[in-house]
């Protein structure tokens, strides 16, 4: 147990499949372990101790079962490295990089499993508030390896910030009239702080399943899958709600149905929030990922901004959002970054009441927003096996036979193609052994041609697409 080994510097044998590029995930008991909890953290520590003298870490945990003990194992490796921790308990990730960056502290360290299986857990960082991803990670597995660790003696402080962070998401509303709302916490990890905002904001709120519980009984926290939305549509629907608003398991992914029912996806939602941030930023950058809609990218130039396609992943995003001062980024995941009027992290309850506030400004329904939109027909994502270490080199296949025939696409993160009739997609996945694919078009036999054009890629590199 690492209880017993607080004192020494013996490396710890990481499963080395953990440390992926945004984050770290596992299952617990067979991947993911208390120990490596207690060591991962006195690898941070060694980071954050280059960013402060005597830093300051908090630490933060979602509603898992495992969540508690891995949060004590957390704050014991920070504390045994000297590193004073400020525990803000039980909450959402955004809360987590809310008290880093008002607090002033050296970094962050929140404990979830997002919306990964209740069996699963793992941790999120943020580092001098910047996004931790990629090469930090596995310096940390590097550094767990060789023991690279310093020693101290940290104190640890509860701190509640619970109410600060609720004021300040309450004052992002800026509606007139009031509307009639319902959200659904999915007993994930937004739940207490979603019901309080319902009794502040002005309007009918009906906060749905935001009992924190780490079974997840009524449904998947994860609002990117249709079928996670069905009682949040019905209830929408049948109490005659101008909207509902979902969140995935720790709160920084936003799902949104309208009044008619229908589901809004990230690149709708990014169209949404563009022409509101435009008009009081014109010309501003707004970045998307390339799994987003063309017309996404078309919208944000006729409304006098600069489309920006970058790489998908979080952590990508806000890197590049910082990098080009741009004030708003979205992903098709649901993960929607605001540094217009906020601080440039993704925060799904701050998007929602943005969302709430544009809407009440409006003076229309959500569903007239959603029907002006620009209309194309597109494939939901398509994720099919592919080995780790085979997945980028099926990449690199299609990317030499494309070049080769002279066909236009962008590289920016895996093959997006570019044909008369739409585009369509494949990319490596960064977590999983997996690829990723995508289509869009005009119309359906346009799309259909699409389609063809993919599989024919994917059977000459000995890959079946489903």
């Amino acid at each position: 147990m690492y209880k017993d080994s607080m004192q020494k510097a013996a490396a710890w044998p990481c499963d080395p499949t953990i440390f992926r590029e945004y984050d770290i995930r596992g299952v617990m008991g067979k991947t993911l372990h208390e120990e490596d909890a207690y060591f991962i953290a006195r690898a941070f520590a060694a980071r954050a101790a280059d960013v402060q003298v005597a830093p300051r870490v908090c630490v933060g945990r979602d509603g898992r079962l495992s969540s508690p003990i891995m949060a004590e194992a957390v704050c014991q490796g920070l504390m045994d490295s000297g590193v004073d921790v400020m525990d803000i308990g039980l909450g959402p990730t955004p809360m987590l990089y809310y008290t880093a960056y008002t607090q002033k502290c050296a970094g962050g360290i929140m404990i979830t499993g997002s919306h990964n299986p209740s069996d699963h857990n793992g941790f999120k960082f943020v580092l001098n508030n910047k996004a931790f991803y990629g090469a930090d990670i596995q310096a940390l597995r590097i550094a767990v390896a060789n023991a690279a660790f310093i020693h101290g003696r940290g104190s640890h402080n509860v701190h509640d910030i619970t109410r600060e962070y609720t004021q300040r998401l309450l004052s992002a509303y800026d509606g007139e009239r009031k509307l009639k709302v319902a959200w659904d916490a999915g007993n994930g990890a937004t739940g207490e702080i979603m019901s309080a905002l319902c009794k502040l904001l002005p309007g009918d709120h009906l906060p749905m399943n935001s009992k924190i519980d780490g079974t997840f009984p009524v449904h998947h926290p994860d609002p990117t899958v249709p079928k996670n939305l069905e009682q949040l549509i019905d209830t929408v629907l049948i109490k005659k709600y101008d909207l509902g608003i979902a969140f995935d398991g720790d709160g920084d992914r936003i799902g949104v149905v309208d009044d008619e029912g229908e589901i809004l996806w990230g690149d709708q939602l990014l169209m949404i929030y563009a022409a509101d941030v435009l008009h009081e930023n014109p010309g501003a950058t707004i970045i998307a990922d390339v799994k987003a809609s063309g017309a996404l990218f078309e919208e944000i130039a006729r409304l006098g901004g600069n489309p920006l396609m970058w790489k998908t992943g979080h952590s990508l995003i806000k890197s590049k959002m910082a990098e080009t001062g741009a004030p708003l980024a979205g992903e098709m995941s649901g993960h929607l970054f605001f540094a217009d009027k906020y601080y440039g992290f993704d925060d799904a309850l701050y998007a929602a009441v943005r969302l709430m506030g544009l809407l009440s400004r409006s003076g229309v329904k959500l569903s007239d927003l959603r029907k002006a939109l620009p209309i194309r027909v597109n494939t939901p994502e398509m994720r099919f096996h592919c080995d780790d270490m085979r997945k980028f080199t099926v990449i690199d296949e299609v990317k030499a036979r494309l070049q080769q025939d002279g066909a236009d696409f962008s590289d920016v993160d895996g093959m997006r193609v570019n044909t008369p009739d739409g585009w369509w997609l494949l990319r490596a996945s960064n977590t999983q052994p997996m690829l990723v694919a995508r289509c869009e078009a005009m119309d359906m036999q346009g799309l259909e041609r699409l389609k063809v054009s993919l599989r024919e890629q994917l059977d000459i590199s000995g890959v079946d697409l489903p």
